[in-house]
């Protein structure tokens, strides 16, 4: 089985391909200032552009894994999510988290398949 590693940075590579599987590793927002909706929506378009990098695309994203500061504002990432996704909803899990570091309020890990 070969590995392939796509946009290395200096602890991690963002995209990792193996077994017919693309990897992303936790995304955070550009600019943590703005609102979770907002934060929500750079990290899909930064996943968006890993996995287009990586060979695949956000309809083929099976499994998100999502870790959040305050729980109360999930209905705005909700709504980022839905709005991304639309009936590629992937299966995810939601876990509230002390501190991300930053100021983020949400980081995103997804598990797409290879186009």
């Amino acid at each position: 089985m070969s590995i392939t590693r796509n946009i290395r940075t200096p602890i991690m590579h963002r995209a990792v391909e193996a077994n017919g599987f693309v990897f992303v590793g936790g995304t955070i927002a550009d600019d943590t200032s703005v609102s979770m909706g907002e934060q929500t929506r750079n990290i899909l378009t930064k996943i968006g552009g890993y996995l287009k990098e990586a060979g695949t695309d956000a309809s083929r994203v099976v499994s998100a894994s999502i870790f959040v500061t305050d729980l109360s504002k999930k209905k705005e990432m909700d709504a980022a999510w839905t709005e991304f996704f639309g009936d590629n909803l992937p299966t995810r899990a939601t876990v509230g988290v002390a501190d991300l570091g930053g100021g983020a309020l949400i980081e995103v890990v997804v598990t797409a398949l290879k186009a």
